[in-house]
């Protein structure tokens, strides 16, 4: 191929890549795979992504450079043909409490702008619509009056006059009385208007004088502008006598019809109710907006939660009766009195004492927190009367343990101010229509029915709106709510949340790199996405995804097969080319697995179950349904089901949180459910996610796993070190002593740069070891400690033969598929999956007791068919120990070798939150209604 038809890359030689080189044809899609730490992402994003960022940044000012992220010049030594590059990898960076799916994908943008240009605003108090009324459409709308009806030309007499306002300085209803009545005739006279109008009894008084008009004040007085009959001619003169109303009426209208069928419209040039005179803002898209001063509710500045009372804090436990002390704070002495008050209370309103809180009648519920008129103050009430005792510490201290964040009692969520709440479309508030799932908001808009006018000015908004959702429903997000906070989503949604923005987009001639998009998804919606991305090249882009699922692999058009082992074993191109080719490859790893000659195998037999189980009843937190679940212990426990269906919610916010409040070990908010048994059998309670194991350069494995503490204690123990006087210490990066003072140990120091980006370079004292010269004498079988630290884990291994202690922790690393990691490579170089797999390791390398649970969310993030053996290997070791696990995992050949399956779904979202099946995988399999049922049947029956 040539380099107008591909990527050519000569030569490189980025981390563990040795002098490769290979191409990447352009419009097609390229899936690179291989064992983990073989190369890929040295491949994909820090060698091809890395030159497409950096040519595209340096093509740019200097003054726009320092606001982009600057990429250091890849190790290579051609790279031609390159696109501009666009990474979507699989880590969710933001942070931000304000940004949501919505404005993510920019739906929220184009919602905004919807909403300005066709909402209609309805008023808060009697419902009606609220407009803004011109002397041309009041016009319009009295000449539309059959011909010949008779009509007055009005303004409010009172008009122009003081009325009375509250403390508050807030207008209160217009009172007259307070007016110098024949003062203000007299200046209403004098500029020419000598009829006033009476709507009590129809009449029109001239005023010959002041003393003309009898009234007391001005209620239900107008001042008489003109009498007209409606008919085609009077237009402009109808309009001037409009305008002048506007003028002299402080921006009020009336039009008053007289005869057989009386009737007093009322007009206002303020955008404001007629009927109730509350004014509201006129729409523009920056009042729809929750980051703007202007659109974003006052109470909790646009974040839709305050900080309040929170009462799942206040009553942890649906299943504790009032008796046994169901609301917890009453159960404190200096709060005896409101318990027996609570009592008394109950007793008179028939509300039983023995019946779980959470059984009790919603009334008898809401009586209890919220209290009864001239009976009981209720919860709330007991917390306001402490709130005035706040002066007090240890009341302070007493309020914060039952504080948290509440949704906001004034938006209830939708993070707006009132007047842009109350602009509607089709019956919908903007922030109704973000708590919609994407299914929802897609059907919404596809019903939405709008006038021919509104249309037209919408059509391409609507389109806009449209696409996106579509293209949100085709990666498998349709569960989540445009609402969602996207730093809850996990890294598999984050990446499919900005595939789903870039494909809305529409970029032409685009390098695409996407880091394993497939993660968190079930294998009923692999199809969609590689269609998604199959669309993604067919509209002219070039599209390189680093990816182990065989599905993808079959799909793709180019396939890179990078090894054939995983560090300092890799880093060559094992096999370029079409998919057809690799399945024949006799040297590819991946192709072995992909022919079955190696495979996963399912387990001839299943564990045996203990006695002891958890048992979690009538779980509702988010989607779930009153779910109920029993989890044996002793056992390898998949939790599975479609994406959204509830598995991450019944894990981790009920059984993980709730364990853990259980121990008094929680402080964060615990998902609703009525009971959680069998807690009492378990010693200890592990949660092994994919959160980074450190987020400075100085972590590293050997660091986490606790084996550099050994390491450094060898290297004191050697008889230079004990001449020296150097204790473990001094081989120690975090500390003073034997570390290079002159970068503390980092390596590297930062050069800050007054108009560019921070320039981070090689510390020249140490030349990046770390250590000082005098610590790097000092030598243990030859090497020194920055030397050992360079190692790999398999050298380590056999470096430290002597010391066992060392060389077996070492092993646990090499057990899990890690062995091609360096002792001293930084933590924050490390993918999620092996961070993952880093943390298990420190698992194994301490004596697992054998009553430990061990919560797992996807430990196949990131991991090969290869290393998926070596994972299961390392949960047999956990389980043979005896413990418990339990895993949320989508990947079939995890699935396959589960002892029992807890099966959520059917659907995702609204649609999920049930419990479709429970069993072995055979017993799954079984269950028409179950998606991974079915596809793990068909998994197997291609082996």
């Amino acid at each position: 191929m040539s380099e107008q038809e591909a990527i050519v890359v000569r030569g490189a030689r980025v981390n563990n890549l040795k002098n490769v080189s290979f191409t990447i044809p352009h419009n097609q899609l390229t899936v690179v795979t291989g064992v983990s730490g073989s190369g890929k992402s040295s491949l994909a994003f820090d060698t091809i992504y890395a030159e497409g960022q950096r040519r595209y940044v340096e093509s740019l000012s200097a003054y726009a450079r320092q606001f982009l992220e600057r990429m250091n010049k890849p190790d290579v030594d051609e790279v031609l043909g390159i696109a501009p590059a666009i990474a979507i990898n699989q880590k969710n960076s933001t942070r931000n409490p304000r940004s949501t799916v919505a404005t993510q994908t920019e739906i929220y943008d184009y919602l905004r702008l919807l909403f300005a240009r066709v909402g209609t605003t309805i008023c808060d108090n009697c419902q009606q619509v609220v407009k803004r009324d011109t002397p041309q459409s009041i016009a319009d709308e009295i000449l539309a009056l059959p011909a010949g009806t008779r009509f007055y030309v009005l303004f409010p007499a009172s008009a122009g006059t003081e009325y009375a306002t509250d403390e508050e300085d807030k207008p209160k209803k217009k009172k007259a009385k307070t007016v110098n009545v024949p003062a203000h005739l007299m200046s209403l006279m004098q500029r020419g208007f000598t009829r006033l109008f009476t709507e009590k009894d129809q009449q029109v008084i001239e005023l010959q004088t002041p003393d003309s008009f009898k009234g007391k004040n001005f209620d239900g007085v107008y001042v008489l502008i003109d009498r007209l009959a409606a008919s085609d001619d009077i237009r402009t003169r109808l309009t001037d006598s409009i305008e002048t109303c506007y003028r002299d009426g402080h921006g009020h209208a009336v039009i008053q019809v007289v005869g057989e069928a009386p009737q007093t419209l009322r007009y206002a040039e303020q955008f404001a109710c007629k009927r109730c005179d509350i004014p509201y803002v006129w729409p523009e898209p920056q009042l729809f907006s929750f980051n703007n001063p202007f659109g974003a509710c006052p109470t909790c500045q646009g974040f839709g939660n305050t900080i309040g009372l929170d009462l799942n804090l206040v009553i942890p436990y649906q299943d504790v009766t009032l008796k046994e002390d169901a609301i917890e704070p009453f159960s404190k002495p200096h709060l005896s009195d409101w318990r027996a008050a609570l009592f008394r209370f109950a007793q008179s309103n028939d509300i039983p004492l023995d019946v779980p809180f959470g059984e009790l009648p919603e009334m008898d519920r809401k009586a209890i927190v919220y209290g009864k008129q001239g009976e009981f103050p209720g919860v709330i009430g007991a917390f306001e009367w402490l709130e005035k005792k706040k002066y007090k510490l240890h009341v302070r201290v007493f309020l914060a343990k039952y504080r948290g964040y509440t949704r906001c009692p004034e938006c209830n969520g939708g993070r707006l101010r009132r007047e842009a709440r109350a602009i509607k479309l089709n019956g919908k508030s903007l922030g109704e229509i973000t708590a919609l799932s994407i299914t929802d908001a897609a059907k919404f808009f596809a019903t939405l029915t709008l006038t021919e006018e509104q249309q037209a000015i919408a059509d391409r908004l609507l389109k806009e709106i449209t696409d996106r959702l579509k293209f949100l429903n085709d990666v498998g997000l349709e569960y989540l709510s445009l609402d969602r906070l996207a730093a809850t989503l996990s890294g598999g949604e984050a990446q499919r949340i900005q595939l789903a923005t870039h494909l809305g987009a529409s970029l032409v001639g685009a390098l695409y790199v996407l880091d394993e998009p497939s993660i968190g998804l079930h294998a009923r919606d692999g199809a969609r996405l590689i269609k998604l991305l199959e669309n993604l090249r067919d509209i002219g882009n070039t599209v390189l995804v680093v990816e182990h699922d065989p599905e993808m692999m079959r799909a793709a058009d180019y396939v890179l097969d990078i090894g054939p082992g995983a560090g300092e074993l890799g880093g060559h191109v094992v096999y370029e080319g079409a998919m057809k080719g690799l399945l024949k490859h006799k040297d590819s790893l991946t192709a072995r697995y992909l022919r079955h000659e190696l495979q996963i195998k399912v387990p001839t037999e299943r564990r045996a179950r203990r006695k002891e189980s958890l048992n979690l009843r009538g779980a509702r937190e988010h989607n779930l349904k009153n779910v109920t679940v029993e989890i044996p212990l002793g056992q390898l426990v998949v939790i599975t089901g479609v994406s959204g269906s509830g598995k991450s919610t019944l894990v981790h916010d009920c059984l993980y949180a709730g364990l853990k409040q259980q121990r008094n070990d929680w402080q964060a908010p615990v998902g609703q459910f009525t009971a959680l048994e069998g807690g009492k059998y378990l010693d200890d309670i592990i949660l092994v996610d994919q959160s980074p194991i450190g987020r400075t350069p100085r972590s590293n494995p050997v660091t986490y796993i606790k084996v550099y503490d050994l390491i450094r204690e060898t290297f004191a123990h050697t008889k230079e070190a004990q001449a020296r006087g150097f204790n473990p210490s001094h081989f120690s990066f975090n500390v003073p002593g034997g570390r290079c003072e002159i970068c503390q140990g980092d390596g590297t120091v930062t050069v800050e740069m007054q108009f560019l980006a921070d320039v981070e370079l090689v510390c020249e004292e140490c030349r990046g070891t770390r250590f000082k010269s005098t610590t790097l004498d000092v030598k243990y079988r030859g090497k020194n400690i920055h030397e050992v630290l360079n190692l790999t884990v398999r050298e380590a291994i056999a470096f430290f033969q002597p010391e066992p202690r060392v060389a077996a922790k070492l092993k646990v690393l090499d057990d899990v598929g890690l062995g091609y990691l360096r002792l001293g490579q930084s933590a924050t170089t490390l993918s999620g999956g092996e961070a993952q797999r880093v943390k298990l390791a420190s698992y194994l390398t301490k004596k697992a007791g054998n009553q430990s649970l061990y919560i797992f969310d996807e430990p196949t993030t990131g991991l090969h068919f290869d290393d998926i053996n070596k994972l299961l290997t390392a949960f047999r070791r956990l389980l043979e120990a005896g413990a418990s696990l339990i895993v949320i995992e989508h990947n079939l050949d995890v699935v396959k070798t589960a002892d029992w399956i807890i099966d959520l779904g059917p659907e995702g979202g609204i649609g999920g939150g049930a419990v479709v099946a429970v069993g072995t995988p055979e017993d799954i399999m079984k269950v028409a209604a179950s998606h991974t049922g079915k596809f793990l049947k068909k998994h197997l029956a291609e082996r």
